[in-house]
């Protein structure tokens, strides 16, 4: 079974779990990719069908081996056009998800080869989401979310999640990006010396190193 569709589910149940070990739902799964719930109900009928995914009535949805592999693929297509539309293209790294949703289903595997070889072979994207390489292998240092994360613990920015555009605006502007080591404080962080105030809604989005 491919379509982008389809796609778009299987790299949707893989990322969830990608940073928090909660397998995701159907009422989930449905908010994510902004459907009604009986899209969803079908499509994962067809998934569970097609050998790609395992679901119970009301329960999780959890990819099987091979519904695993072609979500990696297509999350690897889908960070790497991401990167090189921020390094090559000149894009912020706030507008490049949706770009990357309609190209990850036209490049050939020729030309992602060449993207990842003009690139140097990156291991993470601009929000600092691992690139698995071609085998599908890929490794993440331990991680908290800044919203769990204490006051007093220092930590480096290890990803930004790239789904709202104009809080990643609002976050670039306060100074934080992947990468950056920070502080964290009872009212927000501190960086390089300086208080920085977070944007409403920033803890929920940023992981730093454990």
């Amino acid at each position: 079974m491919a379509s982008p569709a389809a796609d778009d589910y299987l790299k949707t149940v893989y990322s969830h779990t990608e940073w928090q070990d909660d397998p995701i739902t159907p009422s989930v799964l449905a908010g994510k990719l902004g459907v009604a719930p009986s899209s969803v109900t079908e499509m994962v009928k067809k998934l569970a069908a097609a050998g790609l995914v395992t679901h119970v009535p009301y329960g999780a949805v959890r990819l099987t081996p091979e519904g695993a592999r072609r979500a990696v693929g297509i999350v690897r297509r889908h960070r790497l056009i991401e990167t090189w539309l921020v390094r090559e293209m000149g894009y912020g790294w706030h507008e490049v998800h949706d770009e990357a949703e309609i190209l990850e289903h036209a490049l050939s595997d020729r030309l992602l080869a060449r993207i990842d070889e003009r690139l140097g072979h990156p291991t993470a994207d601009p929000h600092g989401d691992v690139i698995p390489d071609a085998d599908g292998a890929r490794e993440r240092e331990p991680f908290v979310l800044l919203a769990d994360a204490p006051a007093g613990h220092t930590g480096r920015v290890l990803r930004v999640r790239d789904r709202d555009p104009e809080l990643l605006r609002e976050i670039e502007a306060a100074g934080i990006d992947v990468g950056r080591e920070v502080a964290v404080t009872a009212t927000g962080v501190r960086i390089d010396g300086a208080d920085v105030a977070l944007p409403v809604g920033a803890a929920e989005v940023i992981w730093l190193t454990a």
